[in-house]
């Protein structure tokens, strides 16, 4: 299994950004971050082939996770995003169908791209 997370970059409080990840897994997939100094924590995750998604508290009705099942794509897009957002975020899946928050479940992770929220 491969796992490809792009789209990271700078954007300002208040902003919009969306990460991507590519991958070759038709199982659940999961969006995490790790900022510095701190442990990985979950942010969203979404069920094969979609019609299930679980967000931590943090990101509830700001963040939205969807998944292109042709392109083989998952998408985490991030709105109204906080200086608090800043962050690794990862890519990871887990082999089951169903959404799942809990990190020890996944068992292939991508390699993380920066999301930099300042002003």
């Amino acid at each position: 299994v491969q796992l490809q997370a792009s789209g990271g970059g700078l954007v300002q409080p208040g902003g919009s950004l969306r990460v991507s990840c590519a991958h070759s897994s038709r199982t659940a997939m999961g969006w995490f971050r790790q900022a510095p100094g701190k442990e990985r924590e979950f942010v969203a995750s979404i069920s094969w082939p979609g019609r299930k998604t679980y967000y931590a508290e943090s990101v509830k009705g700001r963040f939205t996770i969807s998944r292109d099942n042709i392109k083989d794509i998952v998408y985490l897009q991030m709105d109204s995003l906080k200086p608090e957002d800043t962050a690794v975020y990862y890519c990871a899946t887990r082999p089951s169908q169903s959404a799942s928050n809990k990190r020890t479940e996944y068992n292939y992770w991508g390699q993380g791209t920066l999301v930099t929220v300042s002003s």
